[in-house]
């Protein structure tokens, strides 16, 4: 069943950690824009309220919980409700697939990356964002679960387990990976290539594709 309760219950919490951590939040945007590229169809797995949607040009998205879609309808963005291991769309029917912070929620992560993959044309790009397990705001976060209205049920993974994850399970394959967000401060943070370092890490995949 996907971990919905806490969107559900605390929308206007998420909404308010973006206004009161606007730079952080501008620093991810910034990595997932430079990843994202020109498209011609775009689709969020996992789309919330839209904030990242909405600034990436993406109009389209599904999410699980009625809370955080009331919020990103009111943006004008066309979204329906579901879960990312059974996706509305059809077969190679988007050129981009986006999903932010989304991961760590799903039921089944398996499912939901062969759902993108499915769902994607030939050489057609993923943007995963996620918070890496390894990074200094992944081991605070594990730390804060069970007192955390948000990461109660959530389940954090690091680089290399998403990377083994896509590699033995789908076609897609990672051309780039980006990070950020390398202290707890309010502020703008630089794009680095890699991970290790950043809290946030963007990983760009490519159906089909080769690691350059």
């Amino acid at each position: 069943m996907a971990k919905t309760e806490p969107f559900d219950l605390y929308a206007d919490d998420y909404e308010r950690w973006f206004e009161k951590n606007d730079k952080l939040y501008l620093s991810e945007v910034g990595l997932l824009r430079s990843l994202v590229g020109d498209f011609k169809k775009g689709f969020e797995v996992g789309i919330g309220t839209g904030r990242f949607a909405l600034p990436l040009g993406i109009k389209r998205g599904v999410d699980p919980s009625w809370s955080m879609l009331k919020l990103a309808l009111s943006r004008g963005l066309e979204v329906v409700r579901g879960v990312a291991e059974a996706l509305p769309l059809k077969d190679e029917s988007v050129d981009l697939a986006l999903m932010v912070t989304t991961i760590c929620f799903v039921d089944d992560p398996v499912r939901s990356l062969k759902e993108v993959d499915r769902i994607l044309v030939p050489k057609g790009r993923f943007v995963l964002g996620f918070v890496d397990k390894n990074s200094f705001l992944g081991k605070l976060y594990e730390r804060k679960k069970p007192k955390s209205k948000f990461y109660g049920p959530a389940t954090f993974y690091s680089v290399d387990e998403v990377l083994k994850l896509a590699a033995e399970h789908t076609s897609l394959r990672p051309t780039k990976v980006l990070q950020t967000i390398f202290g707890t401060e309010n502020r703008l943070y630089p794009i680095k290539e890699g991970f290790g370092e950043g809290a946030f890490v963007g990983i760009l995949f490519e159906k089909g594709g080769k690691l350059q």
